[in-house]
């Protein structure tokens, strides 16, 4: 991938880290191989992110800013389907499983994402409140995560499972 001049150039740094991401996972994302994927070399990146957190929270602002246009659509298609909710989220997850572990795995450092990115005021809607929508969101995390890492015995039937929780959620 060649770098473009000027605006772009940190769109084309956040892409190029994205798709190495997606190839290598979190531990394969190193300053040097998005430097080297676009051309240049690795302290010219310091001009764009200072440091390599930095990079991590361009991208995990903009998978959680991509989660939630699609959430808010979701909701907008079906009146706040909650099992359209929880089957888009999952597959997100699936289709985006290592930028998806760099957006929950680990402490996130508000300050360094856009204002209000990380929450969804037609979630909390939808759910009743913001204590239902966080409960809500554990669920579906703690599935997409045991579902990442394999962690269910073979045969199990996600499907019934999501099925399951998102009729509690339904009925309360």
């Amino acid at each position: 991938m060649q770098l473009a001049n000027g605006a772009n150039r940190r769109a084309e740094l956040i892409a190029s880290a994205r798709a190495i991401l997606a190839q290598d996972g979190p531990e394969g994302l190193t300053m040097r191989r998005v430097a080297a994927s676009v051309g240049i070399r690795a302290p010219s990146l310091y001009k764009h992110f200072p440091d390599k957190a930095a990079l991590e929270h361009a991208l995990i602002a903009e998978g959680l800013g991509e989660l939630v246009r699609l959430i808010a659509s979701w909701q907008a298609e079906r009146g706040g389907d909650l099992a359209r909710i929880a089957r888009g989220y999952r597959r997100y997850a699936q289709e985006n499983r290592h930028l998806y572990r760099l957006m929950t795995e680990r402490e996130l450092d508000r300050r360094r994402l856009p204002a209000g990115i990380d929450e969804s005021a037609e979630f909390d809607d939808l759910m009743g409140g913001h204590d239902r929508a966080r409960a809500a969101w554990a669920f579906a995390h703690g599935m997409v995560v045991l579902e990442l890492a394999n962690r269910f015995p073979p045969g199990a039937d996600l499907d019934a499972a999501w099925a399951s929780g998102v009729e509690a959620f339904s009925r309360s």
